[in-house]
């Protein structure tokens, strides 16, 4: 399993939309953003490679240094087979 956590979404949007309008979104929204492409675009990586499995954007768990940690409380917000 591979865990991948985004630190700079709101960065990254503010990059592409300009960072008056980055600061009117929540950073919920950009986070999401984020999440919505990268999970796109490594879909569509590992299939061209040829590798079949599965992809989640999960709220409720966290990587901190070596230390994962999960809430009492863990939902699936996106989920990709591929």
């Amino acid at each position: 399993m591979i865990v991948i956590k985004v630190t700079n979404a709101s960065d990254v949007v503010a990059s592409r939309i300009g960072r008056f309008l980055a600061d009117l979104t929540p950073s919920g929204f950009d986070q999401g953003k984020v999440e919505e492409e990268l999970i796109k675009q490594l879909v569509e990586q590992l299939a061209a490679q040829g590798l079949q499995g599965e992809l989640a954007s999960v709220q409720g768990l966290d990587l901190h240094n070596q230390l994962v940690t999960v809430d009492s409380k863990v939902q699936v917000r996106r989920h990709r087979v591929f």
